[in-house]
Order: structure tokens, then sequence, then C-alpha cells
């Protein structure tokens, strides 16, 4: 057995992903937000979260996946990421699970149209149950985190 990792589970489409919960600030219900000019077109905009500018990726628009409309059940993610909070937009918030640091598997290089750099690996849940676990140092470069955090001046 290798050790236990806390992950929440959210759902993008019909694939379940995983953060890990340490790296969770909080999952909110989508708020307004505010389009910021001159930036990529998965940035979608900031959010005011009790105070603080929050930058919001949608993690759709992140990985190339088809834009689908927001429903009651359309969350955001508010990670903590080198000194950055940033909110991910996602299609459902579900669960969080304890997974077994052991299941998990290097990603093959593409999964679902997401390139392997963005993934920490995939993790064999049972009954055919695999979720995918994000590396959020990859999917929020250098060179994005620079751009978010000029969005907060």
């Amino acid at each position: 057995m290798g050790e236990e990792l806390k992950v929440i589970v959210f759902a993008l489409g019909s694939e379940e992903y995983g953060i890990e919960v340490d790296k969770v600030r909080t999952i909110e219900r989508l708020s307004p937000i505010t389009r910021v000019p001159k930036t990529a077109a998965f940035i979608k905009g900031v959010i005011n979260l009790r105070g603080i500018v929050v930058p919001i990726i949608d993690l759709r628009g992140r990985f190339n996946l088809t834009e689908t409309a927001l429903t009651d059940n359309t969350r955001i993610i508010v990670v903590a990421v080198a000194d950055l909070e940033v909110g991910f937009i996602v299609d459902s918030a579900n669960d969080v699970i304890d997974i077994d640091t052991e299941t998990i598997d290097s990603p093959p290089e593409i999964v679902g149209g997401i390139k392997a750099k963005y993934l920490r690996g995939i993790a064999k849940l049972g009954e055919g149950r695999l979720l995918i676990m994000l590396n959020l140092s990859e999917v929020l470069n250098k060179n994005e985190i620079i751009q978010l955090e000029q969005l907060e001046v």
C-alpha cells in the first residue's frame, strides 16, 4: 500500500478528474465573471471572492474540449498554485475520495484530447472507473501565471 491521497473529484463532460484536497481553497457556485481584455480565450476573467480578486479559467477551454452551456451543477474550484489563487470552471464537483498513490499510473501521451503534460497520472478506482489526476503546475504554466498575476493589479 502506498500513501493515501485525499482528492476532490470533478467532471468535465463524461470524464472524471481529481485535484489534491490540499491544493483546493474552496468550491463555489458560479458567480458573475468580469471579462478582462487581451487574455487567452480560456481565461474567462475575474471574480470578487470575499474581497479577493480571483482569475477564472475555463478548464474545458484550457484542454481544448468543446464548450458547453453552464448549468446549476457548474462549479468554480479555487486552487492555490505558486502563491496565486485561481478558479477553474468545471461541469460539476462531485466527491472527496481517498486514493492509494500506488493506483496512480503515468498518463498516456494523450487522454481524451488532453496532453499528458497537464496530467499527473491516471488513478484506477476499481470497477473500470478511472480518475484523471491533474498536474496543476502544468495546467498553469509560468507564462500564464505571470499573465494572471497581472490581472490582479
